[in-house]
């Protein structure tokens, strides 16, 4: 006979409302073994018992074939003396066990649940909250952990009999799924018309459907928080959405309801295909087709789209199932709020913020606990020039599909809280070898925006049980997540960390690295706190998480007025000029751009330093070309002289007529000069160069200005990281990765945050507790 063996198996990761209970009963049952599991605070624990080989396969399965969603981080295994019995029990929760358990983020409807809501046969056919243990609404309904449906907003629903018989049954697809519901014990759906009066269900939705076939707005309630919809066709009602909204000329994202529509607006091959199908359905980013059924007005002046797919029932049936009247074929879905503030997640809150926005609303009493925008997506070409080019994704926006999975930390730190950047803000707690950074909170620039990241934090702090010792936050003294950190201190020490510093150190967590080694880090971005008092933005960086060197930067130029320079590209264009001892001759377009007044005044400014303030920044470098070479003077939206110079240069080939920088190695930072380029921009825009060549040559000369650097900075075994929001610019970060592997360089660059200040707080985490 077999000796037989009782194993006590702890499962760290994320395990709760995954199915993974389920799959345990059934891998268990299958192989003939005993035992028990159950949920506890650190997140699952099992107790199992067979013969030897049953076991052995047992954790084999466990560890390389758990369901779709879980992610098992670690086993810890303790050896039991057997205790018989027969069969396997799922046993309730335990709160005890110490640890955390990870929480399991927002699911895409899954394909099982989507064909039952089309089948007429099935009792949830056409239910508006079909959900399943493989997907379905998690991270923004929980109130508290462990997960179960009484510590969910679910717990008003009670369960059907039909239900609950699925919910106790561990052979079926629901067992444990704590959304599970029904049409006859699930949320209601409600449209809610201008004038207040309202209609329920299936009488809702049609008219919320006629609605957007019309031309009107509609506020729809999603997973977290609410969308404003219109009919992406309908060039009337995507500009009035556009005017109300006050959205100037940034980019609407639009949904389709399958892959099909997808591919009939924008040029989707297989690696994005299967991002945008994963169950994560993030906004993608992807080029345009020329003959796309979008108006103009989607995306002006963009040759990009970001595409998702409906992903929960209620946007498949606001596109209609078979039989329907026909509604849009695709729909702009932009986050429901004014520009500038959080996203609306309660009702009360989006009738009231979004009575001048939307013509209806169409809602439901499922409460969202915590509000979650949708996710961003971009793909790039990675990996050296002579092997087939490797894809991948770098994200814009890390929210909905993947917060709050945590980031695996190179090091250990003690209880902490790194409240980010004021731009695109996230923060982020950590303890031991694990970080959680929040789902994306905004722009600090509003009030609505602090009270949501207070909330955020509280949240994301009893979610993972972690009571922070200590709170990092950016050197930036006027910083409002700064300020916040200092009012909320209560005695812990609060670690400034600077931000460029922070940007490297991001890259350097996301790979592993312990920072027992340094990194040749290239931070360019459009605006961060300098120990000098001027605003960086164009540095290389010796770093590792203790501290860093600077070796070089972008040679300063005058930011006059602050924020007024970022938002007219033709002045950053002007300092440029200045700086660069290059006359303002009416015949450039950022000459001719300024108001005579305001030229006189800039004039003053610049000759007497009053107001203005020295920059580094590359991405108001970026923005001055783009005004010099005549494509924008005005930005609407952040970046926007950038994104569109970038546009341009798509599919150009300057050969070798790139730009090149000067670079002064006379003081013991070297500069990097960009005179040169500007004579060359301002020479070549005078002949007659289109602004896309322009625009080509001054990327390349910025990533072969990495390169050239990288060449004469780093070791051969010293990586390159690549950070900061320029690095968001795919033309330049695919430019530049292909010169540094072309020269055998090794390089990093993100993948799991953003290069973007969405990407701060993890950088932070490290540099705020090396030691």
């Amino acid at each position: 006979m077999t000796a037989r063996r009782r194993l006590r198996v702890r499962v760290h990761g994320v395990v709760q409302g995954v199915g993974f209970r389920p799959f345990v009963y059934t891998t268990a049952a299958a192989l003939g073994l005993t035992g028990a599991v159950r949920n506890d605070s650190a997140g699952a624990v099992i107790e199992i018992e067979g013969d030897a080989a049953g076991v052995d396969e047992f954790l084999n399965r466990l560890r390389e074939h758990p369901p779709p969603l879980a992610v098992v981080e670690s086993l810890d295994i303790a050896h039991l003396p057997p205790a018989g019995g027969t069969g396997f029990v799922i046993a309730g929760t335990s709160r005890t066990g110490g640890g955390r358990t990870l929480t399991s983020p927002d699911v895409a409807m899954c394909a099982d649940c989507a064909a039952e809501q089309r089948d007429p046969a099935d009792r949830r056919y056409r239910h508006a909250f079909v959900n399943c243990t493989n997907c379905g609404p998690r991270f923004t309904i929980i109130e508290s952990l462990p997960y179960d449906r009484r510590a969910t907003t679910m717990a008003p629903f009670a369960l059907c009999a039909d239900c609950a018989r699925e919910y106790d049954d561990p052979a079926d697809r629901r067992f444990h799924a704590q959304p599970v519901c029904c049409p006859n014990c699930g949320p209601t759906l409600t449209y809610r018309d201008g004038r207040g009066r309202t209609s329920d269900g299936e009488s809702g939705l049609q008219q919320a459907r006629r609605l957007l076939r019309d031309g009107g707005i509609l506020a729809v309630k999603g997973i977290g928080g609410y969308h404003l919809a219109c009919d992406a066709a309908d060039e009337r009602a995507v500009a009035e959405l556009r005017t109300r909204k006050r959205r100037g000329d940034k980019p609407f994202a639009v949904m389709a309801p399958d892959m099909t529509t997808a591919r009939r607006m924008v040029e989707i091959d297989d690696p994005p295909a299967r991002i945008l199908c994963g169950p994560q359905r993030p906004i993608v980013l992807l080029p345009r087709r020329p003959d796309a059924p979008v108006a103009t007005s989607v995306a002006p002046h963009n040759p990009d789209l970001g595409v998702l797919l409906a992903y929960t029932p209620l946007h498949a049936l606001l596109f209609g199932l078979a039989g329907d009247e026909p509604g849009p074929a695709v729909l702009v879905m932009t986050s429901g709020n004014l520009a500038g503030e959080p996203i609306c997640f309660t009702d009360d809150d989006a009738v009231k913020r979004l009575s001048h926005l939307a013509d209806a609303w169409l809602m439901h009493d499922r409460a969202i606990r915590v509000p979650c925008d949708d996710s961003v997506i971009r793909v790039v070409s990675v990996g050296p020039a002579d092997k087939p080019p490797d894809v991948a994704q770098v994200p814009i926006r890390r929210s909905r599909g993947y917060a709050p999975l945590p980031i695996a930390l190179p090091a250990p730190v003690p209880p902490t809280l790194a409240v980010g950047a004021d731009l695109k803000n996230t923060m982020a707690v950590a303890d031991g070898r694990y970080a959680w950074l929040s789902q994306h909170i905004g722009d600090m620039d509003d009030l609505a925006t602090l009270s949501a990241f207070d909330s955020a934090q509280r949240h994301l702090q009893e979610l993972t049980s972690i009571t922070p010792q200590v709170i990092v936050a950016d050197s930036h003294p006027m910083y409002r997540s700064t300020m916040w950190a200092r009012r909320n201190a209560a005695g812990r020490p609060v670690k400034m960390v600077q931000h460029h510093h922070a940007h490297i150190a991001s890259v350097m967590a996301e790979h592993g690295l312990d920072g027992s080694a340094q990194v040749l880090g290239f931070a360019f971005d459009g605006t961060g706190y300098g120990p000098d008092g001027a605003v960086w933005g164009g540095e290389v960086l010796l770093a590792n998480y203790k501290g860093f060197h600077r070796l070089a930067h972008l040679k300063y130029a005058p930011l006059a007025g602050g924020d007024i320079s970022v938002r007219r590209p033709y002045r950053m264009a002007l300092a440029h000029l200045w700086n660069a001892g290059i006359s303002w001759h009416p015949d450039l377009a950022p000459v001719s751009a300024c108001p005579p007044d305001e030229l006189k005044a800039l004039a003053r400014q610049l000759e007497t330093g009053f107001g203005c303030t020295p920059t580094s920044s590359m991405g108001r470098l970026f923005d001055a070309v783009s005004a010099l070479a005549g494509v924008r003077q005005v930005a609407d939206y952040e970046a926007q002289a950038a994104i569109e110079l970038e546009s341009l240069t798509r599919g150009i080939d300057c050969g070798d007529s790139a730009y090149a920088f000067g670079l002064d190695r006379s003081t013991a930072t070297a500069l990097i000069d960009p005179t040169a380029v500007l004579h060359a921009v301002v020479r070549d825009r005078r002949a007659g160069v289109s602004a896309g060549m322009i625009g080509a040559r001054f990327h390349c000369g910025v990533a072969d200005l990495v390169a050239d650097l990288a060449c004469a900075e780093a070791e051969v075994t010293q990586p390159v990281a690549l950070s900061g929001g320029v690095f968001q610019n795919a033309s330049l970060l695919e430019m530049t990765l292909t010169r540094l592997h072309a020269k055998g360089l090794p390089v990093i660059t993100h993948r799991a945050v953003p290069p973007n200040d969405g990407g701060i707080a993890l950088g932070q985490l490290l540099v705020g507790n090396a030691g």
